[in-house]
């Protein structure tokens, strides 16, 4: 539904994305992370065929990006992080403005109104001016004007900026209803911890490259980090210290109101194999076990990894 096919952007010598390409498919949610002009805007204003490429393309629903804007328009739902002004206009009737504009016939357009007015809580305030909604209300009607000609692709860029935590909870889960509707969704956040929480795949990117991208457990699972494990368990802390004293496999523990977390010598290739002799043993050992889980590395860890390399190569430039 979405692909992008070696796009590169120059602006003047700036090579802002180089030769960048990826995809997402109906039904994903793909997170694409970057730091501060590492090129994710650029690419999303692209794709929302805001700007034109140096080179390479991209094709929304079957469309080209550079040969057949409109027809990605109509396809498209897209999501800034900046809001234009609209005077003069309330809430319901910008939403039936964009949906006209769009072709969207009339019966279709007041069901669809109404429902996205409910969906996103904005029933309360259908005649509001626009002007007057708080950055979070706004993010919400913006989110309403990108699916009320209900299109299969979806970019928000920053889509959850400005929401309180009910309302991003709530956000998450429209977003993975929007997903299970076979909508294709790529969507960029600085929030993290919050991005893994919601995607399917995700994508790093540095200096307008991509780094390291796949499912969210695929590129969890591609940090150099040893394999870790929180083991839960009942009774005093003594039996269990002196048993992982003894288990050369073990690198460190931390223990904390009835939980260690252990790291393991063993790569992550071997992990598995690991997990099993530690536990083997704490159970033999007598240490009465409730919880047993394997951790994966967080978003953060993976994205400090993947772009250390990228920074130092810049500094030592400098």
């Amino acid at each position: 539904m979405i692909k992008l096919e070696t796009f590169t952007k120059k602006y003047g010598s700036f090579c802002a994305v180089d030769r960048l390409s990826f995809q997402v498919s109906s039904g994903e949610i793909f997170g694409f992370v970057g730091c501060n002009g590492a090129g994710k805007t650029t690419t999303i204003r692209f794709l929302a065929t805001l700007i034109r490429a140096t080179a390479g393309d991209g094709v929304i629903a079957g469309y080209s990006v550079t040969r057949q804007p409109r027809e990605v328009r109509r396809h498209l739902g897209y999501v800034p992080d900046t809001f234009a002004e609209f005077p003069g206009f309330r809430v319901k009737g910008f939403l039936d403005f964009f949906a006209r504009a769009y072709g969207v016939p009339r019966q279709i357009r007041r069901r669809r109104v109404e429902d996205l007015l409910d969906r996103l809580g904005l029933a309360a305030y259908a005649r509001t001016d626009v002007r007057k909604l708080s950055r979070g209300w706004k993010q919400r009607l913006y989110l309403a004007r990108a699916l009320v000609h209900d299109p299969p692709v979806l970019i928000l860029d920053e889509p959850t900026a400005g929401l309180d935590p009910v309302a991003r909870m709530e956000f998450k889960s429209l977003l993975k209803e929007w997903a299970a509707e076979g909508k294709a969704i790529l969507l960029s956040s600085h929030n993290l911890a919050e991005l893994a929480d919601m995607v399917t795949h995700v994508g790093i990117i540095e200096r307008g490259r991509m780094v390291v991208s796949g499912t969210l457990r695929e590129v969890l699972t591609k940090t150099d980090r040893r394999p870790r494990v929180r083991v839960h368990y009942l009774g005093a802390p003594d039996r269990l210290e002196t048993t992982l004293r003894n288990l050369p496999q073990v690198r460190w523990s931390r223990a904390e109101n009835g939980q260690v977390i252990l790291e393991f010598v063993e790569s992550s290739q071997k992990g598995e194999v690991v997990f099993a002799q530690v536990l083997r043993t704490l159970v033999m050992a007598g240490i009465d076990v409730v919880e047993y889980q394997p951790l994966l590395p967080t978003l953060e860890e993976l994205f400090v990894q993947a772009t250390a390399g990228n920074a130092l190569e810049e500094s030592q430039r400098v």
